[in-house]
Order: structure tokens, then C-alpha cells, then sequence
């Protein structure tokens, strides 16, 4: 694997604040990685000193095999767990494309 990549994907997963999530794919996206898979991998392979609970799959909930732990730390961050799901309207991070395209969408003035 690419360095740069394993690296920007790193810093990207390091700069999300508590209290915020990113799913896998948002992470891909602003690293400029190829796929969000390689996101997991990383954070399976070298995330030990990430804050890995912060990224989800893309349908708000967290690894079958991490969900106990992965939600308990984010209830300490205080982000709202609704049925083992993560409620992204209000969790999710700003500076994930989808945050960013949805703020554009309602700064545009309507027709109606």
C-alpha cells in the first residue's frame, strides 16, 4: 500500500473530533484514497492509537465484532446511539463531503 495514502488516511481519521463521526468512505474521500475498504484495513492493520471508534459504515453502525466497545466510547463522547445506529444528521463530522454537500444544499436559496 501507498504510503502517502496510509498516511493522509491516518491524519484524517486523527483530526476527527469527539463527539462526531465519519463512515468509512467519508474517511476515503478526503484522504484521496482509492476505496473506503482500504480505510478499514488501515484502522485494522494500524489504528491502535487512532481514535477508530469515530468511523462507521455508511449506514451508521459500527463492525459486528467491535459494536459493544466502539458504541460504549461513543456514548462517553456523547453521541446519541439510537437501536446500535448513530444518527449522522447530527453526528456527523463537518468536514465529511456528505456534511459539506447537505450544508450547501440548505444554504441554496428554494423555489418554494
Amino acid at each position: 500500500m501507498d504510503e502517502q495514502i496510509h498516511e493522509r488516511v491516518r491524519d484524517v481519521i486523527r483530526s476527527i473530533p469527539a463527539g462526531q463521526v465519519a463512515t468509512y468512505g467519508d474517511v476515503a474521500a478526503v484522504a484521496k484514497a482509492p476505496s473506503p475498504r482500504i480505510v478499514g484495513r488501515i484502522l485494522a492493520e494500524d489504528g491502535h492509537d487512532l481514535p477508530w471508534q469515530r468511523v462507521l459504515r455508511a449506514n451508521g453502525t459500527p463492525a459486528p465484532h467491535l459494536a459493544d466497545e466502539q458504541l460504549q466510547l461513543l456514548r462517553e463522547e456523547g453521541v446519541a446511539i439510537l437501536d446500535g445506529r448513530i444518527d449522522f444528521a447530527a453526528h456527523r463530522w463537518e468536514e465529511s463531503p456528505a456534511a459539506r454537500a447537505k450544508a450547501e444544499d440548505d444554504s441554496q436559496p428554494g423555489l418554494f
